[in-house]
């Protein structure tokens, strides 16, 4: 991959994009501290300004590494809000445990409970801005190969610059993009179950982007559960299905 001229492209779609929906919209992103937040705000920056572009901040109480997403705001020279959903949070996971009558939620509802609810701080920040807003997807393709996002939740969004780009292809952009190493090399974590992304899903993204690019994992165990995975998961990346109707050529009801 030649990183500059992809960067340059990338660049290139986002303007283009932006003028087809949304002239004078701000770009809109949730920052994690993450890699992949931090190399899309910087896209984003490149592409459209940094007074175009508006950071949003939203620990679930206290966030340990909230201060590598103010060191990245403070790198690109971007605006950012700080929502702290935890009040938000804690009031639904509450009203639905009552509304179920003690059934309890389970531990995956609890933790997709937090993205979803953060794309919705996204939007409405989004829509209450002068010139409206245009929210960032911050997704690559080696999470959404295997599903590794929560539906509605940092699945979302309006756009998306970095999807179609692996882990170690979004490393070599963050390097190309002169952002401070720590985050760019930073390990992977969707900062919800306190694990490192390849604790939870239990291989490497080196091995998966190895099987995504160039079809090789020697490991038949890893190679079944990474298909598995990408099977079960491929909903996230289409649309919802329809039912079509079967209309009469002159019925117009």
């Amino acid at each position: 991959m030649d990183v500059r001229s992809e960067i340059e492209h990338i660049v290139s779609w986002i303007r283009d994009w932006f003028r087809e929906n949304g002239t004078d919209a701000s770009a809109v992103i949730g920052l994690s501290g993450g890699k992949d937040s931090s190399i899309t705000a910087a896209l984003l920056v490149r592409a459209l300004g940094k007074e175009r572009v508006i950071g949003v901040m939203m620990p679930n109480g206290v966030q340990s590494d909230i201060r590598d997403a103010e060191m990245l705001a403070e790198h690109l020279g971007i605006k950012t809000y700080t929502v702290n959903i935890a009040p938000i949070y804690d009031a639904a996971v509450k009203t639905f445990s009552d509304a179920l009558s003690g059934l309890p939620l389970t531990e995956d509802s609890r933790i997709n409970l937090a993205p979803r609810i953060r794309m919705s701080v996204l939007y409405a920040i989004a829509q209450s801005l002068p010139k409206g807003g245009r929210v960032a997807n911050t997704c690559n393709a080696s999470e959404d190969y295997i599903g590794y996002s929560t539906k509605y939740g940092d699945a979302a969004g309006d756009f998306s610059p970095c999807s179609h780009f692996t882990v170690r292809e979004m490393i070599l952009i963050g390097e190309a993009l002169d952002l401070p190493k720590e985050l760019v090399h930073k390990v992977p974590s969707d900062g919800l179950c306190g694990k490192s992304d390849e604790e939870k899903i239990g291989f490497t993204y080196e091995v998966l982007d190895r099987y995504i690019e160039n079809g090789v994992c020697e490991d038949a165990s890893v190679r079944e559960k990474i298909d598995r995975m990408h099977s079960m998961n491929l909903h996230k990346l289409e649309p919802i299905p329809a039912y079509q109707r079967n209309r009469k050529k002159n019925d117009r009801r």
